[in-house]
């Protein structure tokens, strides 16, 4: 086998560029081992409210809602619920905002050991307001005047005078 200078060189030189060497899956993907009680702390948390806020901010010692969970942790395990389908996230303005998918729910629930009538507090019917009352009773309280200042619209300005249109002599 005859080699020129050249190919020798063009050989030796890819090798270099790009070493041959194998990759395993945790090298690509490096993994970040978060505490027992603080994934639980997140996940209670994510259910509890149905909605996470995570400020991309990966330096801060702690998540300002969740106690004993840092920030990283926080974020990284919303970035995983979000690749397993869990949380839908929308970034805006360096904060990710992370809503719990019915999916999500149900996998929280299996986690945290949590029966069905437990549901998050988005998903929770806000109070009905109560019935409204009769405004024409409250109008004319007490002498049978209006209950707003003065009897007519307009009274607010005066008759006699002032500045502006028709106002003053």
């Amino acid at each position: 086998i005859t080699l020129c200078a050249t190919q020798l060189f063009s050989c030796f030189s890819l090798s270099i560029i790009r070493p041959q060497r194998h990759i395993t899956q945790n090298q690509i993907y490096p993994t970040m081992f978060i505490p027992k009680a603080n994934r639980i702390a997140v996940y209670s948390y994510l259910f509890r409210e149905g909605v996470c806020v995570v400020k991309k901010d990966t330096v801060s010692a702690t998540h300002p809602h969740i106690e004993g969970a840092t920030n990283l942790e926080v974020l990284n395990l919303m970035k995983s619920l979000n690749s397993k389908g869990y949380i839908r996230i929308t970034f805006s303005w360096q904060h990710n905002y992370c809503y719990l998918t019915p999916e999500g729910i149900e996998y929280l629930r299996g986690y945290l050991a949590l029966p069905a009538e437990i549901v998050p507090a988005t998903h929770k019917k806000a109070p009905s307001r109560p019935e409204g009352r009769d405004r024409e009773d409250e109008k004319f309280a007490g002498e049978g005047k209006p209950a707003f200042r003065g009897g007519n619209d307009r009274e607010y300005r005066s008759r006699e005078g002032g500045f502006g249109r028709g106002g003053g002599n």
